[in-house]
């Protein structure tokens, strides 16, 4: 399955410059890297367009989101990323409270169409 979800960075230059660096390949302290693996996440991308993040995740038929939150809640590793990240992301305006990154929803498939 297909999640598309949505998040904005500060508006620095330096903050995203930042966030962009603890994203590049071995940025992410392991523990974090594996417990996306481990949740049922088959694959995960994050897109920037200026202060716009989209991430999208794949998953697989064990995902279960709030088994996910649940387990990253008491991971210590987990939630010391979460706080650095915190510091680089701002929730958008329509987010439910407590809520970072947002579903979207799909309004169009090419491969619907006649």
């Amino acid at each position: 399955m297909r999640h598309v979800l949505l998040l904005d960075l500060n508006d620095d230059p330096e903050a995203i410059a930042a966030y962009r660096h603890w994203h590049r390949p071995g940025g992410p302290p392991a523990a974090v890297t594996q417990s996306i693996r481990d949740a049922g996440i088959e694959a995960m991308e994050i897109w920037q367009a200026g202060d716009r993040l989209v991430m999208v995740m794949e998953t697989g038929p064990s995902f279960d989101p709030e088994a996910k939150r649940a387990r990253d809640d008491a991971d210590p590793d987990v939630q010391a990323w979460e706080t650095l990240m915190d510091g680089f992301q701002r929730r958008l305006a329509f987010a439910e409270p407590g809520m970072k990154w947002v579903p979207t929803e799909q309004i169009f498939a090419l491969a619907d169409q006649p």
